[in-house]
């Protein structure tokens, strides 16, 4: 299944057609007439297609110095966002030593400025697949041995791929200039012609895209890696639902829900076990509508196929090379406590904590929490006393580079299993990859955003429903965390003993109509943050809903009580996007003048 990926990063044309980043954005050599004939066919415009998803990682496949396609450091871009999506949201802290990668520190306590290098490398990156996206329809339009069928499938799935890396950057930094297959010409490059100014709305363009693609792509793919059609429903229904259009949103999650199948033509379903969206041994099932493709041990040398944007992200010490980066927050961990019904405490989760080993040396013995808990938080968060996955109970301090800074905990949806490493771990470089993919959408995130929608439209026993469909899967005891049969022998198998006091229900029927739409839309919204914990989405979540001040204010609040990372953490209404980079405003001078204008506050 990750034949698909291996080419895409792997096309030697690819690597000389589209290297170099030391310009502009937008600004590079132009392809030679004898390159572009060469590839005014079907193979080779299925060739350049290959190249626009071999940006999806952002990762340069080449470099065995773990490198991405902009030259910085792989994690900078991470595609699951786990720096400005997860960390600058709340769901954990940086981790590591403060001094180690003090530029993401400069991110999430929200003091970094236009200049800070990551932004630039996001930038870059996102714009080099839409640079791709754009060559492939040039090339397109000028194919004669494809029919028109063809043709459209190709244009869909081009489309779709720039319609994600632009919905990635509009969320991001809002004013982004739009640039399309018809700005540029590519036979005599015209350097002013790429200097495009900022100052339009571009989700009109992004909806476009995605309903092109949702129109003439397929409902299944020979590749698992491609889009289909119901990957670009779902994400012109995200991209509605980002504009607050809801009512326009709700039928076409419908139709997901109802009539979705994957590329394999699987009905699009929850699976039984949580942590089977999380295990590269289970991935591409029937809840991931689209997802980037990961592989191990490729033979490249390197670890670019290997899901490097995550490669900080492992416990400290312990099996694990690298690095004790992102660390779930203790408020994250709080928000899965349960009240005597089964449910979460919406308002106050930090008035009810959960017991951490904050201060206790590993050589002091330590008693887990034994409260009521969410069971997918230890399939989210490795804590002490607690199986963490099959590579034995989690230890405390020893799995931990700086307790006092960052806190107690471990991200755990990243890592690889003990029991399948040798397939799945790739240890090419000095610090782990693994051939766990990124979901960028999965079911249980349609059926949040439908509930979302339904409940902004006035079905709140609809929303309801929703809600409760990801609260049964939660509730069923199969997919828990059991304890093993012997802690000293983690791949020795599991008991049928849970491994904490797991207590979890669905919203009793009538709770949301009872409550009325602003309990409805707080219960969806606290979902989301239980659901998709983790995976990159709560700072944006939070901007969209008009909450990001609030919450992360109250965050920093909390949480500086426990850790001293973010001690100078300030959250002010210009930081519900991050600035425009400097270095592109500087390159897109024009007549004297700066065309990129940068967001207010900066």
């Amino acid at each position: 299944m990750k034949t698909f990926y291996h080419i895409v990063l792997g096309a030697s044309f690819t690597t000389l057609l589209l290297a170099g980043c030391s310009k502009s954005f937008l600004e590079r050599e132009p392809q030679s007439s004898l390159q572009e004939e060469a590839l005014t066919n079907k193979k080779g415009v299925n060739t350049l297609l290959i190249g626009a998803y071999g940006a999806l990682d952002g990762q340069d496949y080449q470099d065995s110095d773990m490198k991405n396609l902009s030259g910085g450091s792989g994690y900078a871009v991470s595609p699951d966002n786990w720096i400005y999506g997860s960390v600058a949201g709340g769901d954990a802290h940086k981790g590591s030593d403060p001094s180690d990668a003090a530029s993401i520190l400069q991110i999430v306590t929200f003091a970094a400025n236009s200049s800070n290098g990551f932004f630039n490398d996001k930038w870059r990156v996102d714009y080099e697949g839409i640079r791709r996206c754009n060559f492939t329809l040039h090339v397109l339009a000028k194919v004669t041995d494809m029919t028109d069928a063809e043709k459209q499938v190709v244009a869909g799935e081009a489309r779709f791929l720039r319609a994600h890396y632009y919905s990635d950057l509009k969320k991001m930094f809002d004013k982004v200039p739009w640039v399309d297959e018809n700005a540029a010409n590519y036979q005599k490059l015209v350097v002013d012609d790429y200097k495009v100014p900022n100052d339009k709305d571009i989700w009109p363009m992004i909806e476009a895209d995605f309903k092109y693609a949702a129109d003439h792509l397929p409902e299944t793919q020979k590749e698992v890696g491609r889009a289909n059609k119901w990957a670009a429903v779902a994400y012109l229904a995200k991209t509605l639902l980002y504009q607050g259009k809801f009512a326009a949103a709700a039928p076409l999650l419908e139709d997901v829900i109802n009539s979705g199948v994957t590329t394999k033509g699987v009905k699009f379903g929850l699976m039984e076990h949580f942590h089977d969206n999380f295990d590269a041994f289970t991935e591409n099932n029937k809840e991931a509508v689209f997802s980037i493709q990961y592989s191990a041990n490729d033979g490249s040398g390197g670890t670019g196929n290997a899901n490097q944007g995550q490669m900080l992200n492992y416990p400290y010490n312990g099996p694990f090379s690298c690095c004790g980066f992102y660390q779930p927050s203790q408020d994250l961990v709080n928000s899965f406590r349960t009240d005597d019904d089964g449910l979460p405490y919406l308002d106050d989760f930090n008035q009810h904590p959960v017991k951490n080993d904050m201060g206790v040396p590993d050589t002091v013995a330590f008693m887990p929490d034994h409260g009521n808990l969410d069971p997918r938080l230890d399939w989210t968060v490795g804590r002490r006393g607690i199986p963490f996955l099959d590579w034995g109970l989690h230890p405390g301090m020893a799995w931990v580079r700086n307790q006092q800074s960052a806190g107690p905990y471990a991200a755990l949806k990243n890592v690889y299993m003990q029991v399948n490493q040798d397939k799945f771990y790739d240890g090419n470089s000095w610090a782990p990859g693994n051939a766990i993919n990124y979901v960028l959408i999965r079911f249980a995130d349609v059926l949040l955003m439908a509930a979302e929608c339904q409940a902004n439209t006035g079905n709140l026993d609809k929303a309801e429903a929703y809600v409760n469909m990801v609260r049964e899967r939660a509730a069923n005891p199969v997919g828990w965390v059991k304890e093993y049969i012997d802690p000293d022998d983690p791949m020795g198998g599991n008991t049928d003993e849970p491994a904490a006091n797991y207590h979890i229900s669905p919203y009793p029927a009538g709770a949301f109509t009872g409550g009325g739409k602003d309990y409805a839309l707080k219960a969806i919204r606290f979902e989301r943050k239980l659901e998709l914990a983790m995976e990159g989405h709560r700072f944006f979540d939070l901007v969209r809903w008009g909450l990001a001040q609030t919450e992360i204010t109250r965050y920093f609040t909390y949480e500086r009580t426990i850790t001293s990372d973010i001690a100078t953490g300030n959250f002010s209404v210009r930081n519900k996007y991050y600035p425009i980079p400097q270095r592109q405003i500087d390159l897109s001078v024009k007549n004297g003048t700066s065309v990129l204008t940068q967001n207010p506050g900066y």
